[in-house]
């Protein structure tokens, strides 16, 4: 079909001077934006109009031949569609031709029904801000986009010399009028299947003349200052920065508050590597020594221009990879950051703190264990509890990775990391008041999670805080998966796991157990209860066969199902000479329980070594201490039987576990050992029983029954349907499956919400440890604090019983530990690339990191961009050519 010429005139009349610079026609976004929303006579209005100029209808009706009537109602269905605007004046309707962005684009994808008659609308609005955002971003001078940063007032209050344009407050207390909006971007991104996460529903707050037009066109809904206060509030909290047009010399008619990865104006900064286009007159500015590398300012960052890094001094120069900006390099397509969205870093090149990084969950250890220092022992447990909603639970069973890893341990000993942790929420849990997280959002849609352990609850959790109304599917009676059922309580008391679950029911979770899904109801049941989607989390909880003779005799019993009747408090007694069969930590479980079943004797055989057991160091000291002796390099060749049951086991000689680092166990059949046995348990590894759960479902199963999904969003094949934890992965420790919960989460509320990717805009958390060798040894011993780790006493009174006899540290002792952290990480910042929005100023507890005035660009008017844009594009032509030549590339390359 031929272009409409009276379409492209209406184009390039809102286009301005930017009609000089590119072609449209009818493959333009200019152009098909308005061709499918104005007719020729439309056009006719719109061409009488001015742009940014207001007129009187007669005045328009004047120019384009039309009668007042017939003016009237087309000029009020331009402003309808979103091809003009108007307001009231005098009594009377006064109307302009507006820029397409911040204009004309906008205020189309603003209209749901157009957007959802013309699916052009949004893909215009995308393509004219990417397409012109290209050519314009590299040459615009500081402070003269037509979309710009202002700083979170917080962020700059202590500073005497903001301007009026910079400051919420002064922008909505000069404002008399006020509505809200959803955001356009964010829109736009949706209906082209390319969502952030973050949602769009009143984010936008316009003001006066703004807002007039906004709520008379329906587009927006009237609201008070004090609600647009509140909108601020909200957004700020949910990591969102703001933003204003910026065409009217500091005046403006409308706030927004962006991310961004759904943001059209932040994509000049982070894919076109232009930030000047955008940015505020501030940059941050890290204070080092007060830095703890928390992470919570590099999260929030929307530019990445902040990242962790070390604060240890290093024999090695550390590599900071060269960034090339429009300032003073030619960045073609070649250069741009095209996955802005799915590539951001959260650590620089040469690494940062070991803990964090080690840490499945990557809690801010560095952060909790400063914060516990000047006891302000809530604030810790809150830091904690972003990540792992269950810190007193870890305190007692985690593997500990964090210190293993700890950078101390090169010195003497690691920080007691999770003995600090532990007292933290030992301190929370005997308080009056326990600690009950924000719930962020009121989203309000029906989320189902399916098994109640570690995994499935850390799901909730997360779903929870975003305000969606959750419901756990317990098979059990208990809740708490392997931590209720499969962890004896004198490793981890069943108080302190349902102390943590009853956060759970405070924050409006549902629980229902004895329900088997896939018996008691179906996910198709669930699915016509309401529920969106679906968290599958049922763990790994049968044992695992060992495939030998006899093992089906009787007194042989899994060690999973014996410790599961014992937490129960079903009929479980021991008697005679017990053999426990695995060296894991379970396997030690096991043993250690069977000592407390009235057991004469135990002992252990497994196929590793002493140093090969799978068992955590100290969970064999424990084992030892109850008098279980440990057998290494036995595998069970047969269990010796009589009448049916269980006499003996006889073993064989194991000569290796590993070939190529993979389980590949060879024996030496000729050299035996028979054991007397009245009962054997085998611990040797766990199964995932499905039972009918996953029956007429499209989720597949792989290797050992697991799940098959993405690694990234756990999305199995049925989309509605995310999985995390031991049925994932197969057996983990808890924390492992923790992570995968808060994983879950993100992707379900993604998923609910249609046109939401499960990838764009989100973190995937990969984090790297600063190299211990090249640490400056000396500057890190100067002035050393050689204060020995700490030890937890024990309660002797409580030994070989189902208490946990392992005590708590004294304040005295935590005050002590925490002093020996080594503080090895800190955030660097990126100047080139940080906006000034003072984000990560809201989210540092340590007074970390402040936003620093660098620049005193005021605003101009749209009419004067070309001239300020001139002098600035002469600059960079030079500083380009310079850069060329020092880089040995020649000018004209």
């Amino acid at each position: 079909m031929a272009a409409r010429k009276k379409i492209i005139k209406l184009a390039k009349k809102i286009s301005g001077p930017t009609a000089l610079m590119v072609k449209i026609d009818e493959n333009a976004p200019e152009y098909y934006v308005l061709d499918c929303i104005v007719t020729d006579e439309m056009a006719e209005v719109g061409l009488a109009m001015e742009l940014r100029k207001t007129q009187t209808i007669a005045q328009i009706a004047k120019k384009c031949g039309k009668s007042l009537e017939e003016t009237e109602r087309l000029a009020r269905e331009l402003a309808l569609v979103g091809a003009c605007i108007f307001h009231e004046e005098n009594g009377e309707d006064v109307f302009e031709l507006t820029v397409f962005v911040p204009g004309v684009m906008e205020k189309t994808v603003e209209n749901k029904e157009l957007c959802e008659k013309f699916p052009a609308i949004p893909r215009a609005f995308e393509e004219y801000a990417r397409l012109r955002g290209s050519m314009l971003a590299p040459g615009m001078p500081v402070g003269a986009g037509p979309m710009r940063v202002i700083p979170i007032q917080s962020s700059i209050d202590g500073d005497s010399h903001s301007i009026g344009f910079e400051e919420i407050s002064t922008i909505l207390n000069k404002a008399t009028r006020f509505a809200v909006a959803d955001c356009t971007c964010r829109r736009s991104k949706r209906l082209l299947g390319q969502g952030c996460g973050h949602l769009e529903q009143d984010m936008c707050i316009q003001l006066d003349t703004g807002a007039e037009y906004y709520i008379r066109t329906g587009r927006a809904r009237e609201c008070t200052r004090e609600e647009a206060f509140e909108v601020i509030r909200k957004a700020e909290e949910n990591g969102l920065m703001h933003s204003i047009p910026n065409i009217d010399n500091g005046v403006t008619h409308a706030i927004c508050n962006c991310c961004a990865c759904g943001c059209y104006s932040m994509r000049n900064a982070l894919m076109f590597n232009s930030p000047d286009m955008i940015r505020s007159n501030y940059v941050s500015e890290v204070n080092t020594e007060n830095c703890v590398a928390c992470g919570q300012c590099v999260e929030n960052c929307p530019t990445n221009a902040l990242k962790l890094g070390q604060k240890l001094c290093s024999t090695k120069p550390l590599k900071v990879k060269p960034f090339k900006t429009a300032h003073d390099h030619v960045l073609r397509e070649k250069d741009w950051n095209v996955d802005y969205r799915e590539n951001r870093k959260d650590v620089v090149e040469s690494g940062t703190a070991p803990c964090k990084t080690a840490c499945p969950a990557h809690i801010a250890v560095q952060g909790y264990i400063k914060l516990a220092a000047q006891g302000r022992y809530l604030e810790a447990l809150e830091l904690i509890k972003k990540e792992n909603p269950f810190p007193a639970v870890c305190g007692r069973i985690c593997p500990r990775a964090c210190e293993s890893e700890c950078t101390r341990g090169i010195i003497d000993s690691p920080i007691a990391i999770d003995e600090i942790k532990k007292f933290i929420a030992d301190k929370e849990l005997s308080a009056e008041s326990r600690f009950i997280p924000t719930i962020r959002n009121e989203y309000g849609k029906k989320m189902a999670v399916v098994g109640a352990g570690p995994a499935g609850l850390s799901c909730a959790y997360f779903l929870a805080i975003d305000g969606y109304k959750v419901t756990v599917f317990e098979k059990q009676k208990k809740l708490g998966g392997m931590l209720t059922l499969g962890i004896p309580s004198f490793r981890l008391e069943k108080e302190v796991v349902n102390a943590e679950i009853d956060i759970l029911r405070e924050m409006g979770v549902e629980f229902k157990t004895g329900v088997e899904v896939g018996k008691d109801i179906t996910l198709d049941g669930l699915r016509s209860e309401g529920f969106k989607a679906i968290y599958l989390a049922i763990g790994a909880q049968g044992g695992r066969k060992i495939g030998v003779e006899g093992e089906d005799a009787e007194g042989v019993f899994a060690g999973v199902d014996f410790l599961r009747s014992v937490n129960l408090g079903e009929e479980a007694k021991l008697s005679g000479k017990v053999i426990v069969i695995g060296g894991g930590n379970v396997a030690i479980d096991v043993a250690r329980t069977a000592t407390r079943q009235s057991a004469e004797t135990v002992s252990m055989y497994c196929l590793e070594s002493a140093g090969e057991m799978p068992a955590l160091p100290e969970e064999i000291e424990e084992a030892r201490s109850e008098n279980i002796e440990i057998c290494n390099g036995w595998g069970p060749k047969r269990i010796v039987t009589e009448n049916g049951r269980v006499t003996a086991v006889e073993f064989k000689k194991c000569v290796s576990v590993f070939e190529d680092g993979k389980f590949a166990p060879k024996y030496d059949e000729n050299e035996t050992l028979t054991v007397p046995a009245d009962f054997v348990l085998v611990s040797v590894g766990q199964s995932i029983e499905w039972g009918g759960l996953l029956d007429g479902s499209k989720v597949m199963l792989g290797r050992g029954a697991a799940a098959q999904a993405d690694g990234f969003t756990y999305q199995t094949a049925a989309p509605d349907v995310f999985v995390g934890g031991d049925v994932f992965t197969g057996p983990k420790y808890a924390i492992d499956a923790i992570t995968a919960g808060k994983q879950g989460a993100i992707s379900m509320h993604r998923f609910v919400w249609e046109g939401q990717s499960l990838v764009f805009g989100r973190d995937r958390r990969e984090y790297s440890s600063l190299d211990k060798e090249s640490l400056d040894e000396k500057a890190l011993t100067q002035g050393f604090d050689n204060t020995p780790r700490q030890k937890a006493g024990h309660n002797q009174d409580l030994n070989k019983s189902f208490r946990d006899s392992r005590v708590t540290f004294t304040e005295e002792q935590l005050q002590k530990e925490t002093q020996r952290c080594l503080g090895c990480g800190a955030v660097q910042v990126d100047t080139t690339m940080c906006v000034g929005c003072g984000m990560c100023t809201t989210k540092c507890k340590f007074d970390a990191i402040k936003l620093v005035r660098a620049y005193n660009a005021y605003a101009t008017s749209y009419e004067k961009l070309p001239i300020k844009m001139a002098p600035n594009m002469v600059k960079r032509v030079g500083k380009t050519a310079i850069t060329a030549i020092k880089e040995g590339l020649g000018a004209g390359k």
